[in-house]
């Protein structure tokens, strides 16, 4: 009999089940997927970005207010200095880039995967691939699998199973249908967001915004984005996405690093025969991209241009949709969980990951998240089954 399952192979679960098989529980990782980790691999296509070193009140802040005290207290035990202190501790030296933002020095997710799923086989847990959970028949576990209805009744249980969005790559939210009133709606997080662009910014499709601050709803970022087909995206984006999803607007400093007035000194400068956009590219070292967007948003140009410069606003039609996006909001509510992410109406339930009811924006916080909300799972998993 098994001890312990896992439902769901991201990061989450993966680090749940960790720490059930240190503590000699014998344990099932079931994932619906044909192979493991699917979205984390996909998350370091890029450049795998494992967590963010900064301040412990600034990484905090980055996950909203309020803070639920056992979202506050995974990250608090499992911060940015665990998750690389775990990584070296799997053979996966890291570095920090000039922003704070971690990565392994391979870069990519593979090398990290094989190393944990090693470990994993190592500490004898079992993984099943193609089950799909299929919810609960009474108190057991219901899977729909390639042999057929398996039906389990561990003693513990953790739910790892993801958010609402990249359906393709496992994660679709269809769980929620196994619960009552304990899941709040979900909504896309990290995404892009839609921009009906006129003819004139074909040329610039594709294009970085770089060296621009980004605000909506008063919070700030400095960081680039995408001018897309579609839109825009990007980390700059990204990082301002939940207030723009409430309907904040978004305004784009194309100068953050010049204060009004040496704005105007610069346009002051006579032009001559240059025409105002090549006036701009030239006394304020736009990029081409940059000065689209301004004439794209910004015309008919006012008389004073700076405060325009400084404050662009960047008209959109909403939030591109729930499956684009990179993470989701809503979930399981944690008021539906105990301090330890027990389910309060099914004991020996735990949840992690992004399956619960947070978001946090790219660039560490996501995945740090998982892991530090998996570990707590298991570890009160490993409590709780001690117990029975």
């Amino acid at each position: 009999m098994t001890d312990a399952v896992v439902i769901g192979a991201g990061p989450a679960g993966l680090m749940a089940a960790e720490e059930l098989g240190k503590a000699g529980l014998s344990v099932t990782i079931a994932d619906a997927m044909p192979s493991v980790g699917r979205k984390f691999l996909m998350a370091g296509k890029s450049g795998l970005n494992i967590t963010k070193a900064e301040p412990s009140a600034a990484f905090l802040a980055a996950f909203g207010s309020p803070l639920s005290k056992a979202l506050a207290t995974a990250l608090d035990q499992f911060g940015p200095d665990e998750v690389i202190a775990w990584a070296k501790g799997l053979g996966q030296p890291v570095f920090t880039g000039s922003t704070g933002r971690v990565f392994p020095k391979a870069m990519k997710a593979s090398p990290l995967l094989r190393a944990w799923l090693l470990r994993l086989g190592q500490l004898g847990v079992r993984i099943e691939t193609r089950w799909r959970w299929d919810g609960w028949q009474g108190a057991a576990l219901r899977f729909d699998t390639p042999s057929g209805v398996q039906i389990m009744s561990p003693r513990v249980t953790v739910l790892a199973m993801g958010g609402a969005s990249w359906a393709r790559l496992g994660a679709n939210g269809g769980w929620a249908g196994y619960f009552e009133d304990e899941v709040a709606p979900f909504k896309p997080a990290n995404m892009g967001f839609v921009v009906n662009w006129s003819a004139y910014m074909t040329p610039h499709l594709g294009s970085p915004v770089k060296s621009v601050a980004l605000t909506a709803g008063g919070q700030s970022t400095r960081g680039e984005f995408v001018i897309s087909t579609r839109g825009i995206e990007g980390g700059g984006v990204y990082a301002v996405s939940r207030a723009m999803r409430e309907g904040a607007p978004l305004y784009v400093d194309l100068r953050p690093d010049w204060p009004v007035e040496k704005l105007r000194d610069a346009l002051k400068k006579p032009r001559g025969k240059a025409s105002l956009s090549n006036h701009l590219r030239k006394v304020l070292k736009f990029s081409p991209v940059q000065m689209a967007l301004l004439s794209e948003f910004g015309r008919p140009f006012p008389d004073d241009l700076a405060p325009l410069i400084k404050a662009l606003p960047i008209m959109h039609q909403g939030p591109r949709p729930l499956d684009e996006a990179i993470s989701t909001a809503g979930g399981v509510k944690f008021s539906a969980l105990n301090d330890q992410l027990m389910l309060i109406r099914r004991s020996g339930v735990f949840c992690a990951g992004e399956m619960l009811d947070w978001e946090a924006p790219t660039g560490g916080y996501l995945i740090t998240g998982c892991l530090a909300t998996g570990r707590l799972a298991g570890a009160a998993a490993v409590r709780f089954a001690a117990k029975c």
